[in-house]
């Protein structure tokens, strides 16, 4: 009578209504995608793909790939040839020359070129604040006095950041019992942090006051801030720092635990909360639209070692709804076409 922990995984006997939705309600936006082969992809066949999800604008936060300003120019001249309404994209920067005395003036120019050439954004990597480091071999703070200019040009230029610091905090926890995310860790080693010499709390609170130093910049804070399970906290967040977003990208087994909490959050901050998603797996978009949309009990999410509790749904009001698929990102994006969308 002894198994696994990770083999159990009985399913459910709970016999209550089931409204598995593989469309949105709504066209939606999708804020936070990566399409890596943008350059070369046949971009119609994922227009395809989209259009069965009910997405009306895809945004690829990976506009230069790997780093190069070729797959940014080769990405938007795909898009621009198949159908520049549906695909934003994004670019990002190197931050590695940071004390080069000439590095702050060429990301100043290459950003304004970027934008020029028809990025709608910024997309900054978890790297920053982790593992970037100066040529003397120390981490570079994401608050970092450096980087200021960069924050403040984005805000002049209309554009935003949308940033992912750190991951959950679950993964600097020790590795034991008491961790919700030990089926994770133990199938993906290389997501521990718990030897790190920076510590999670760390890494968040330079966020927050590269938040609080730039005000007139728009930020889009990834994953809501890895504090989805503590909404109390996020709710304080979003009070003290009005040009902080979030987007729900690979939390939303967070919210779908906690419907009564989850629904009460993104109703007091709908103008807040944008859709995101993170990984390209279409079939998993359903968990989304079912915890967003119904009123279901009890229901798995699509990866086990991500999240081995159930789902609830929030049964979002259409307005809300309206909200965190498309309205949010049209007031923070520019150039998206609102005539794809419903009033």
């Amino acid at each position: 009578m002894k198994m696994d922990f990770e083999d159990y995984d009985p399913p459910s006997t709970l016999v209550v209504p089931e409204h598995v939705l593989t469309r949105a309600k709504y066209p939606f936006i999708d804020v936070h995608n990566h399409q890596w082969n943008m350059p070369t992809q046949d971009l119609n066949a994922l227009l395809k793909e989209m259009d069965a999800l009910n997405m009306a604008v895809m945004v690829n936060l990976s506009g230069r790939g790997r780093g190069s300003t070729e797959h940014l120019e080769r990405s938007l001249e795909n898009v621009n040839k198949t159908n520049p309404k549906r695909l934003i994209v994004f670019t990002n920067m190197d931050f590695a020359a940071i004390d080069d005395p000439e590095w702050q003036g060429r990301m100043l120019k290459q950003l304004e070129d970027d934008v020029k050439k028809g990025a709608n954004g910024l997309k900054i990597f978890k790297t920053l604040g982790m593992f970037v480091n100066d040529s003397k071999g120390n981490r570079i703070h994401i608050d970092d006095p450096r980087l200021d200019p960069i924050w403040d040009k984005c805000g002049a230029l209309g554009i935003p950041v949308l940033i992912h610091s750190a991951d959950p905090k679950s993964f600097w926890d020790p590795i034991d019992k008491n961790n919700e995310r030990w089926l994770e860790l133990k199938l993906h080693p290389g997501r521990r942090h718990d030897t790190d010499k920076v510590s999670w709390e760390t890494i968040i609170e330079e966020q927050h006051n590269m938040f609080r130093k730039h005000p007139k910049t728009k930020f889009i804070n990834a994953h809501m801030g890895w504090y989805g399970s503590d909404l109390k906290k996020l709710g304080a967040l979003m009070d003290q720092l009005p040009n902080m977003y979030a987007e729900i990208g690979a939390v939303i087994a967070e919210l779908g635990r906690q419907p009564r909490a989850g629904r009460d959050f993104l109703i007091k901050y709908q103008d807040r909360v944008m859709f995101g998603k993170d990984s390209w797996v279409p079939e998993e978009y359903a968990t989304y639209f079912r915890v967003l949309e119904t009123a279901d009990d009890y229901f798995p999410y699509h990866k086990r070692y991500h999240a081995f509790w159930r789902m609830y749904g929030l049964a979002l009001p259409d307005e809300v709804l309206k909200k965190i698929y498309y309205k949010n990102a049209l007031k923070v994006i520019p150039h998206i076409d609102a005539s794809l969308f419903p009033k």
